[in-house]
């Protein structure tokens, strides 16, 4: 790597091209969680918020909002959700537009009443 650094420097290359392929190690990468909407109680939304360390999922009415861009990938959330999360090996999140990382997810289980 040392080299190409060089070699970027000496001919004035301040970027390289973007993969053709992902690289197969990808795969053991932490990446933020996908929600089963279907699965998802209002119950379980609101422990999913309460558990996640990094402050990326809330509930807001019958929606469960999760912010990619604070989102570490612990797995917490999958720890608590069980079933109705999962990685969801997503890892390319680069946009121009922070509104992007923010995901709402509606929750298409049981309500508990609300409405």
């Amino acid at each position: 790597m040392a080299i190409w650094f060089y070699r970027g420097l000496r001919r004035g290359v301040a970027t390289t091209r973007y993969p053709r392929a992902i690289d197969p190690w990808t795969r053991d990468l932490l990446t933020p969680p996908a929600f089963h909407s279907e699965r998802l109680t209002v119950a379980l939304a609101d422990r999913l918020a309460g558990g996640c360390p990094a402050g990326a999922i809330r509930r807001d009415g019958l929606e469960l909002v999760v912010d990619l861009g604070r989102c570490t990938g612990c797995g917490a959330c999958e720890e608590i959700g069980g079933d109705t999360v999962a990685a969801s090996g997503e890892f390319l999140l680069a946009t121009g537009e922070r509104s992007a990382l923010i995901k709402r997810v509606p929750i298409a289980g049981d309500h508990g009443g609300e409405t």
